[in-house]
This record gives structure tokens, C-alpha cells and sequence, in this order.
């Protein structure tokens, strides 16, 4: 009896066994198989991330991907055939020899998807899962052929490059999935639009259909990302350089465990591992109001839902255009007579794709160099940090202006020399909207209101008085009878 009880046991173990193993490495004669009874995976040397075929929640489709592997339920952070699915648990990722290419084969010798290598290998060749969730393939000199993280899905992690390398031309993006079970490509894509100054855009269908644009980096923050929550153990890089243009998440603790996800509607979500709660902590949930979505009330506008409602104003010096949505200016810049330029202060900067900038100089020299070029419609400081450094200028309309209510910048106008003084620089602390200049405005017509019934009282009793001799003549005034002595 207890020979069969042992036997028991041992049988169990060994179909646990065989049910799911794991990989440290892929190799050339070493391939990552999918199977109904034997689910074999790639695992990061800590345990952190897991690499092999799944199939969503509701779905019997299988696709080859990377998630957490001690999450539950199951988080995935990369999947390699989006558009390919396999229909059954024949996949096969295999290692090529020769040239360091992974490819996924179907039961029946198909090749569903593959990668490819940066230059020819040096043998041998290995597949890792790093414990960053980037899967790596390298040759025997260690020299890196192809990683996962430059194919980015719809996760950004920790270590990731967001962006361009200038040197390639290679564009690294995120991709939303078409829905939360269906990581066939979505909508929308999250990158980094590299013209004029960089910055972080979420585009629709192509890259030049701009949604939402969370705007570029000035030393602190992303400035259109008002009251993103920092966490202490991670921080944002954003580097420009002549090899590469990027945007980067960092952990200063490695055991923290951090994700940014494209969502399905088109937003951005940050979100950290808490231990405690067992589940995903908000960090932050790029959720649109009116004024997020990109140009909502047109060039030359400030948008603004600090009220009630949101609604959309002219920029001072500016009108409507009735044919077209947006403003128009009321006197045209003229360089000859010189111009001026007006503050608004805490506003997400414009769209900067048209625009220029340089690291070292100050916001005077700034100011001189936009009032030296007639093209210069506006300008701001660059790198808000320490004391500030840089200048930032544009020169067409400006699109995508809002107020922030929190976390916002300076921003200089340029304004036609016949609305102020030449090189003045007038302070809207508040913009249009500015409370103590409505407030000036309000009082002013009080005294004068005031005034004018004083002056009217006086007038009626002198009138009388008059009447009372017969020294008047009545005339029309506004439409009024009223009497002027003779």
C-alpha cells in the first residue's frame, strides 16, 4: 500500500514536471515549444519575467509573449506575432545558427513571424530574457543581434527607449492593442515626434494625425502632463543627442516593478506593483478633458477649463476667423517698427514641430534674437530647472495652447508695435481671464456710474429751478425730451 501511495506521488510530480518547464536560454538545438501537455518557457534569471505562448481570456488563439511571472492574472508587456496568431499549441520559436534570427514556425513548418539580426553572428548564439522583461538575442562575443525592447508593444517598461536612433533611422513606438483580450494592432500609436523641438505625441491611424500631444521635456516634466504623481524609486529621462532622441522611464530600485501602458481608447496608463494590495497602483491615467485633445479650438487660441465649461479664446491681438476654425492676427508684425511680445503664465507650451531652440542662451537673449528675426512669432524658456537656461521659439500659428492648473509654463507673444510699446513685455499673470484686471475694469465703471448719477441728480434740481422761472427750451437728447436754459 504504501509503495502504490509513493508511486502516486512521484507520478504527480512528474506530470507537474512535465506540464510546465522552463528555459534559461534558447539556443539553436534548444527551440521554446508551445504544447497541450507540455508548456515550455523562457524565465529571467531572478524569476521576474516569463517568455512563451499564451492565449488571451476568451480567446483560443496562441501568440508568443513576455509577462510578469509571479502577477496574477497573467500581465503581458510584449507580444511578437500581433497580426499572426497560431490556432493551435503547435508554435515553435526557433534560433537560426547562421544568422542570430528567431522565427515562429506553426505545426506544419510555416514561418508566422521572425526578427531579424543587426550583422552577421559570431557562433555560438544565444536567447536571454533579461530581468528588465527585454528579450535579447546574442552571439558568442556577446555582442547584442536583436532585443525586444527596440520593437516595443504596447508597455513601455523601465529601460526602454521611446524614440529615434539618428543613426539607423529605427523608430521606436508604442502600439495600442485593438482591445484589453486582442493584441491585434489598435488605433493608436505613442512615440516621439522628433521635428523642431521633440516631443511626446499620441497620433491616430498615422503619425501625422495627432490626438493628444503630452508635449516635450523642459528639465522637470513632460509640459503637457500637469500633475503626473512621481513615485521616489523611479524618475523620466529625456535625452537629445547626435546619435539618438529618446524618452526613457528609470528605476532607482530595481526590485520595483513599473509600467506604462498604451490603453485601447488612446491613453496613457502608469501604473507600480504594490505588494500590500496585490495589484497595480495608479501613478498616472492620461484621461482626456475637452482641451487635451490636440488643436481643439483651432490656431492662435487658448483653451481653457478652469470654469464650468471649457471654452476657447482668441490670443490677445488676435480675432476670430469665421471661414476657418481658429484666429487670425488684427494688425500684421512689423519688424521695421518693431514689436512686443505679452506673458502668459502657466499654459502647456504649443506644439513645438515648428519651432527652434538652443540650450545655452538666456530668456533676454532670447526675447532679442525673436525681436531680431521677423519670422519669430513667440518664444519660452527652454530648461525650467535650477535658474532656468535655454530658449525656445516659434514661428507659425501656435496650436495646442491650453491653461494648466497646475505645473505650467511662461510664454512670450509676440504682438504688433502698434498694441504696445516697442520691446515691452506686458505680465497677463492670468492670461485673458486675468481677475484683477476684471476687477479694475468692474470698479471703474462703478465710480463712473456712481458719478453719473450724481452729476444727473444735480442736474434735475437745477432744472427744476429752472423750470420754476420759464428760462427753458426743450430739445431731443438719445431720443429723450429733455431742457437746456436759454
Amino acid at each position: 500500500m504504501e509503495s502504490f501511495e509513493m508511486f502516486g506521488v512521484c507520478f504527480l510530480f512528474l506530470s507537474l514536471l512535465s506540464m510546465s518547464s522552463t528555459l534559461e536560454m534558447i539556443t539553436p538545438t534548444q527551440p521554446l515549444k508551445d504544447g497541450t501537455n507540455e508548456n515550455v518557457t523562457l524565465v529571467s534569471t531572478n524569476g521576474t519575467f516569463e517568455a512563451g505562448f499564451f492565449s488571451p481570456a476568451n480567446s483560443g488563439s496562441r501568440y508568443l509573449g513576455i509577462w510578469y511571472k509571479t502577477i496574477s492574472p497573467r500581465t503581458v508587456v510584449w507580444v511578437a506575432n500581433k497580426e499572426t496568431p497560431l490556432q493551435d499549441h503547435s508554435g515553435v520559436l526557433e534560433l537560426d545558427s547562421d544568422q542570430g534570427i528567431l522565427s515562429i514556425k506553426s505545426g506544419t513548418g510555416a514561418k508566422i513571424w521572425s526578427s531579424n539580426a543587426s550583422h552577421t553572428p559570431s557562433k555560438p548564439v544565444a536567447v536571454e530574457l533579461l530581468e528588465s522583461g527585454n528579450m535579447v538575442v546574442k552571439d558568442g562575443h556577446n555582442n547584442l543581434l536583436w532585443q525586444s525592447f527596440d520593437y516595443p508593444d504596447d508597455t513601455l517598461l523601465p529601460g526602454m527607449k521611446l524614440g529615434m536612433n539618428l543613426k539607423t533611422g529605427h523608430h521606436r513606438a508604442l502600439r495600442s492593442w485593438k482591445s484589453l483580450n486582442d493584441p491585434t494592432p489598435g488605433e493608436f500609436s505613442f512615440g516621439v515626434d522628433t521635428r523642431g523641438l521633440p516631443q511626446l505625441v499620441i497620433t491616430k491611424d498615422s503619425n501625422d494625425n495627432i490626438v493628444f500631444r503630452p508635449g516635450s521635456w523642459n528639465g522637470v516634466r513632460v509640459t503637457g502632463v500637469p500633475g503626473q504623481r512621481t513615485h521616489p524609486l523611479t524618475k523620466s529621462l529625456f535625452v537629445m543627442n547626435e546619435d539618438e532622441i529618446y524618452y526613457e522611464i528609470q528605476l532607482l530600485n530595481s526590485s520595483t516593478k513599473l509600467r506604462s501602458r498604451l490603453v485601447p481608447q488612446g491613453f496613457q496608463m502608469r501604473s507600480i506593483w504594490s505588494d500590500e494590495s496585490k495589484g497595480w497602483d495608479p501613478l498616472y491615467t492620461g484621461s482626456f478633458d475637452e482641451c487635451e485633445r490636440y488643436g481643439m479650438c483651432g490656431a492662435n487660441t487658448i483653451c481653457d477649463v478652469s470654469g464650468a465649461n471649457q471654452h476657447c479664446e482668441c490670443l490677445s491681438g488676435f480675432r476670430s476667423n469665421v471661414a476657418d476654425s481658429g484666429c487670425d492676427r488684427t494688425t500684421p508684425l512689423d519688424c521695421n517698427k518693431g514689436d512686443s511680445f505679452k506673458k502668459y503664465e502657466g499654459m502647456k507650451l504649443p506644439d513645438t514641430s515648428s519651432s527652434w531652440y538652443d540650450k545655452r542662451m538666456s530668456l533676454d537673449e532670447c526675447q532679442k534674437l525673436c525681436l531680431s528675426n521677423c519670422s519669430c512669432t513667440a518664444y519660452a524658456q527652454l530648461n525650467i530647472s535650477a535658474n532656468g537656461s535655454g530658449c525656445l521659439q516659434w514661428f507659425n500659428d501656435i496650436v495646442d495652447f491650453r491653461i494648466l492648473a497646475q505645473d505650467g509654463q511662461d510664454f512670450y507673444l509676440r504682438i504688433a508695435a502698434s498694441k504696445l510699446q516697442v520691446g515691452y513685455v506686458l505680465d497677463l499673470s492670468d492670461h485673458a481671464f486675468n481677475r484683477k484686471k476684471i476687477g479694475g475694469i468692474i470698479l471703474g465703471c462703478t465710480i463712473f456710474i456712481i458719478a453719473l448719477l450724481v452729476f444727473g441728480s444735480i442736474f434735475c434740481l437745477k432744472r427744476n429751478k429752472l423750470k420754476q422761472t420759464g428760462e427753458l427750451i426743450m430739445t431731443k437728447y438719445c431720443g429723450r425730451n429733455v431742457f437746456l436754459s436759454a
